[in-house]
């Protein structure tokens, strides 16, 4: 996480939303050799104190002795801001580039959870990103041949990360004049490319500074 306040949330419910609305991200732990991650989806509980995510039996996280700390870093847009972006020289001088970015930290004890547990994860995890797809008709699993869930759920495994502590950072130029920012917000969004940069300038049009120089 960034260490300068102005980039950090400090607000619970703004951090779960966040993580919630990406539902995938990187578990870390550390091995007996060495630092382990895994890019994973995920579903968080509705009281927010835990999370829900499954590993492939081969991952060397799903093997690591637990329960263990982990941590969860969930990136969200992100993109390089051109110093030019800011405006004229002689307006705003000796400037630099920098790398504006969303991303959240979830921190905890990763558990395995007991088999029985992993076809109701699966559900709620398609659930939730079926959902974002209406007016599709929703895939659920009883579309799936009789026998054939069973079959490929051998293949992965059930893990619950308590939740001891939430990071967020949100690196929008808050430390910069709103014009300074909302200028540099337009020319990310002219610049156009990955839809990461439309997102990103949305944010930076929206957010509200806290240490404005």
């Amino acid at each position: 996480m960034h260490p300068n306040p102005a980039f950090r949330s400090a607000e619970h419910d703004a951090i779960l939303a966040f993580a919630r609305a990406q539902g995938f991200g990187m578990l870390a732990l550390n091995g007996p050799e060495g630092p382990l991650a895994a890019h994973v989806p995920f579903v968080i509980s509705e009281n927010g104190e835990t999370l829900d995510l499954h590993l492939a039996r081969s991952n060397p996280i799903a093997r690591a002795a637990l329960p263990a700390a982990a941590l969860l870093a969930v990136q969200g847009p992100d993109a390089y801001i051109s110093p030019d972006w800011y405006g004229p020289h002689d307006l705003v001088p000796d400037q630099v580039p920098t790398w504006n970015y969303i991303a959240v930290h979830l921190r905890g004890t990763l558990h395995p959870l007991p088999p029985e547990a992993l076809e109701p994860h699966l559900d709620a995890i398609s659930a939730a990103q079926e959902a974002r797809l209406l007016p599709k008709t929703p895939w659920t699993s009883a579309k799936m041949t009789p026998g054939a869930m069973p079959r490929m759920m051998r293949m992965i495994l059930p893990f619950r990360l308590e939740i001891t502590d939430l990071q967020g950072t949100w690196k929008l130029n808050q430390n910069k004049p709103p014009e300074v920012r909302l200028r540099a917000a337009a020319a990310l969004r002219q610049r156009g490319g990955p839809s990461d940069a439309a997102r990103l300038a949305d944010e930076m049009e929206r957010i509200i500074p806290r240490n404005p120089a």
